[in-house]
């Protein structure tokens, strides 16, 4: 049983940075955040809470093979908050496909769990909850404390750190080129190409990386998450699906141009942006395939596109973003949404299953965790999960930190211009770290 009560915050800012520091010193911890500065687009703008954090595991769901059935069985048999992940690479159980690429994290496909603590704070308001024959009062009392404390920000940052692509920037350009042909024959009409940067031997503070990623890019969606040595560090700006009651929903974003450095140079983007037809025909052949792939557990005819190429604009970023929804058919299991509709089609493409063998070609990473959802599920079966992108992936022991960036291919895609694209949604982490790509000729 959970005991719960409220506190009220002295300083929610300083409250927020310090809660990142109990998920670093937890072996198993999840920070949210993000609703707290943006009205998220679509008729599902208010958000449940402001940050939710959960400490410490009291129940785990960890399979290594079927994986949503698994997790269909501890939903069921913990009708408590879960909290967790989807790697990208889930998309084998779902789909004949495989995923062969190196991977230098090496987080595993899927990780739930139920936590010791919870916290979900509301403005200047934090409810704790916590698992009384696990968690005494005193422990929370002595947290609390903490919490509400100084922030205490010292810890380790690189001076400057050296990425390095998987690719030289000719050998992108060229499979830009390769994809489009793909396009040019038919076999897809659309394809979210990747590329990972880089970086070994490096050491870092995750709870100080991610606050000053948050800082200087703070989004709807941000996470940062620990399981035992490995760290996710995430300003994602995109919601992958929600489900309130009887209804889901999903944004996905495609379309991405840069922020002005004025107000009137911001609204030169804005109008390019809205007008591009290239970016409108990415995002509304997303939308097709997020409409598609709801319709499968969706009650007939109740699928619909609530907004349609909404321009929404973000610290470094203005983004297209569109909302879809579907109300629930009767008879689902937990996770039938999820098998429906995963991943998400703005980080495959269309057809999606083609897109994702193509994927597996042309990239040369295993995404892991990028391109995956991180989220939550509370004990009334609703649940929210992001799109995991504008992500640092970091390994403590061996030092490994990487971020993934990408964008959608289409036939009018230009291979510089991609690239540019890649670069414009890197800056806030690079500034972050004070980081430089080498990228090779």
């Amino acid at each position: 049983m959970r005991s719960s009560y409220t506190y009220r915050v002295k300083n929610v800012d300083g409250f927020l940075n310090n809660l990142a520091i109990e998920v670093e010193n937890a072996n198993v911890g999840i920070l949210l955040r993000g609703a707290d500065k943006f009205t998220i687009p679509g008729n599902i703008s208010a958000g449940r809470f402001h940050a939710a954090a959960a400490l410490g595991s009291s129940s785990v769901c960890s399979p290594v093979s079927n994986h949503f059935d698994e997790l269909d069985r501890f939903l069921e048999s913990n009708p408590d908050w879960v909290f967790g992940y989807l790697g990208y690479d889930l998309k084998n159980q779902i789909e004949n496909l495989e995923s062969n690429n190196p991977d230098g994290i090496g987080f595993q496909d899927m990780f739930f769990f139920t936590p010791k603590i919870l916290m979900l704070v509301n403005n200047d308001t934090v409810e704790i909850q916590y698992i009384r024959n696990e968690v005494s009062q005193l422990e929370v009392d002595g947290l609390v404390n903490r919490l509400d404390g100084e922030y205490r920000s010292a810890g380790q940052r690189e001076s400057s750190v050296i990425f390095q692509s998987k690719y030289s920037y000719s050998e992108y350009l060229q499979t830009v080129n390769e994809v489009k042909r793909h396009i040019a024959r038919g076999d897809i009409y659309e394809i979210n190409l990747c590329q990972e940067f880089y970086s070994n031997d490096v050491r870092i503070s995750p709870y100080i990386t991610f606050n000053d990623l948050y800082r200087k890019s703070p989004t709807p969606f941000g996470a940062f998450l620990r399981l035992n040595d490995k760290f996710l560090m995430c300003a994602s700006p995109e919601r992958y699906l929600r489900r309130n009651g009887g209804w889901v929903y999903s944004q996905p974003i495609k379309g991405t141009a840069p922020r002005g450095a004025s107000e009137e140079t911001d609204r030169i983007e804005i109008d390019r942006l809205k007008a591009d037809p290239k970016e409108r025909a990415e995002n509304i052949m997303i939308v097709d395939l997020v409409r598609n792939d709801l319709s499968r557990i969706a009650r007939r005819g109740s699928v619909r596109v609530n907004e349609l190429c909404g321009i929404y604009t973000f610290p470094h970023v203005h983004q297209m973003i569109s909302t879809v929804s579907g109300e629930l058919a009767d008879g689902l299991r937990p996770t039938d949404p999820f098998r429906a509709t995963f991943p998400m089609g703005s980080m495959t493409g269309a057809p999606k299953v083609k897109a994702m063998e193509l994927i597996e070609h042309f990239e040369r990473s295993r995404r892991g965790l990028y391109s995956g959802a991180v989220g939550y599920f509370m004990p009334n079966g609703d649940f929210d999960f992001n799109v995991v992108i504008r992500s640092l992936l970091y390994d403590s022991i061996s030092g490994y930190l990487s971020f993934t960036v990408g964008g959608a291919i289409t036939f009018k895609s230009q291979p510089e211009a991609e690239f540019k694209e890649c670069m414009v949604k890197a800056k806030a982490i690079l500034e972050t770290l004070n980081a430089k790509i080498d990228v090779t000729e």
